[in-house]
């Protein structure tokens, strides 16, 4: 009687184990969300951004952050230089990751302007791809900093912790797509002015 029992809950466990094998059609988590590439915004998005949820999320752990400690460094105690590479680092995001279907050129002139190194090449190669569908996309990005956090200030180097908004709208359809994104910024003080060497989502 009691190996028969066995037996049946063997059985009862294996049917239940059995699961249907994954879609071969959905997405891997790498590439899940807004800018996946069935969605607009695909080769800035592969660059731009990680999401991490609204707008609001991405302020309250901006604020986490900087009562942490981790961002209670070097560049808290010379306030002026520490504004002064946050304005930067965030109007040159903003240039960078905002275009307009039929104004890319302008988007690739402030690229060159502000981003230098490693940096400089992979965006030319994400941004080639919007180049070439921007016509059939009809598509206008426009990104916003409203937070940046300067974790690291030495010298002329400085690494910054970055949260953007981001809309995404197709013209010909009149449809609009909101994301947040989380960067990891390295930029160093060239001639005068700020520009980005590295940047990487978080």
């Amino acid at each position: 009687m009691t190996t028969q029992l066995d037996d049946d809950i063997t059985e009862d466990v294996t049917e239940e184990a059995d699961v249907d094998p994954p879609d071969d059609d959905v997405d891997p988590p790498e590439r899940a969300g807004f800018f996946r590439p069935r969605r607009v915004a695909v080769a800035l998005g592969v660059l731009a951004a990680l999401l991490v949820g609204a707008g609001t999320w991405a302020l309250v752990t901006a604020n986490d952050l900087r009562s942490s400690g981790a961002a209670q460094n070097s560049a808290l105690v010379d306030t002026g230089r520490t504004a002064e590479v946050s304005a930067a680092v965030s109007s040159a995001l903003n240039q960078i990751f905002s275009y307009s279907y039929d104004k890319t050129e302008v988007t690739e002139e402030a690229a060159a302007a502000v981003l230098r190194g490693e940096a400089l090449e992979v965006y030319d190669k994400l941004f080639a791809e919007v180049r070439d569908k921007a016509p059939a996309q009809k598509l206008v990005l426009t990104s916003r900093v409203v937070y940046s956090a300067v974790q690291s200030l030495e010298g002329d180097r400085a690494r910054l912790l970055v949260f953007l908004d981001q809309s995404a709208t197709r013209v010909d359809t009149n449809t609009t797509n909101g994301a947040a994104a989380q960067l990891s910024v390295t930029a160093k003080r060239e001639g005068g002015h700020w520009v980005i060497t590295d940047m990487a989502p978080r």
